[in-house]
């Protein structure tokens, strides 16, 4: 087993190079710590949106669709598959009580789907466009003053101004030259 990886597998690497390539910005394994000492590592992360993505293996995560049962050593891959299971229920619930969007992708789905459920999840009228993505691969357009926001940026929500809705015709503010005193 020591063969098997736990990262970069090749579902998760198709989907976080079609991502990158959207322009989205993320982090692979990360971990995060949890409240009660619960610690997850999803496959892909956007922190600032806080959105965890996990691409689930059809063995190792018993898919109902491609997910098979080995014949040898059932006694030990039985309940070695029923508890992988059961740790993805639980990593899933505690990141949905600490405010975390989860989506779980299984390694068969094809990869524009995947990244549409992923667009979505991080909300589609924040999706950034590409210029060197495929015309196939790219999100729907936003519409109205949210074309112009940060697609890596995150609302702030201290900060209840939304700086995307300013005209974009309009000149920047000018910035007062910094006074320095140094020189005496």
């Amino acid at each position: 087993m020591r063969a098997n990886r736990r990262t970069d597998t090749k579902p998760e690497l198709a989907l976080r190079r079609a991502l990158h390539r959207l322009g989205y910005r993320y982090r692979k394994d990360y971990r995060l710590d949890l409240d009660g000492g619960r610690r997850v590592r999803p496959d892909v992360v956007f922190t600032a949106r806080k959105v965890a993505v996990f691409v689930d293996g059809c063995f190792w995560h018993a898919c109902p669709e491609h997910g098979s049962k080995p014949r040898a050593n059932d006694w030990y891959w039985g309940p070695k598959l029923v508890r992988n299971v059961e740790r993805d229920r639980i990593n899933d619930a505690a990141l949905i009580l600490a405010g975390w969007t989860v989506v779980r992708l299984w390694e068969h789905i094809p990869l524009d789907e995947a990244i549409s459920t992923v667009v979505t999840a991080l909300g589609a009228d924040r999706a950034p466009t590409s210029a060197t993505a495929p015309a196939s691969a790219t999100a729907p357009a936003p519409t109205g003053s949210a074309a112009s926001r940060d697609p890596i940026a995150a609302p702030d929500p201290a900060n209840p101004v939304d700086l995307a809705a300013a005209d974009p015709g309009d000149p920047p503010e000018p910035i007062p030259p910094a006074a320095d005193d140094s020189l005496g």
